[in-house]
């Protein structure tokens, strides 16, 4: 009863809770990605739900470039976002680099055919977030409920080198492609 009080108490004078004991109402706010930052250990899933692949240990060595989508089969990125990694492969891996990765929050059967409808295979490595805990972990959500059903990752494009972050972009809206195609990460590498 005490609580309850405590709770009402300061609803109605418009403070923040603070309980006895220690009890925290407190929010803790995940702070985004940035450069200097590691990949968190957090699985992903490439072709089916049996293909679970840790992202700091296949992130952990070499030089990778990953980046996001909001939704696999979603117009800008099946025409303006996916395709330019697709084409410019030959380019980014003359750049020494190890492995190109799509991440969507979607299920790793919906990547796998995204991946095929684009002729990804062998090219770009696509990963399903499927319960988004990747993007939570690297503050990447996106409130697409009203659109696509549920949340999703913001658009963007990163380097990692021996499982840190060297260069990352974001766009400020997910419908655009302007900083997070391959011409873009081609200039960081």
């Amino acid at each position: 009863m005490y609580i309850y009080r405590q709770v009402l108490q300061s609803i109605l004078a418009g403070t923040r809770c603070v309980f006895p004991r220690h009890i925290s109402t407190g929010v803790v706010a995940n702070m985004p990605i940035k450069v200097g930052d590691k990949i968190p250990s957090v699985d992903l899933y490439e072709n089916n739900p049996g293909n679970k692949l840790n992202a700091a240990q296949i992130f952990g060595k070499g030089k990778h470039v990953i980046f996001a989508i909001p939704g696999a089969f979603t117009p800008t990125c099946t025409e303006k976002h996916v395709p330019t990694f697709v084409t410019d492969i030959s380019k980014i891996k003359a750049k020494k680099v190890d492995s190109v990765n799509c991440i969507s929050i979607n299920d790793p059967f919906v990547m796998a055919s995204f991946g095929k409808h684009l002729k990804a295979d062998g090219k770009v490595r696509m990963l399903a977030d499927t319960c988004g805990d990747f993007t939570k972990a690297i503050d990447m959500e996106l409130d697409l409920k009203a659109l696509l059903g549920n949340t999703r990752s913001k658009r963007y494009a990163m380097v990692v080198n021996d499982g840190v972050v060297t260069a990352l972009s974001v766009e400020e809206n997910p419908a655009d492609a302007t900083c997070t195609k391959s011409s873009d990460i081609l200039a960081y590498l």
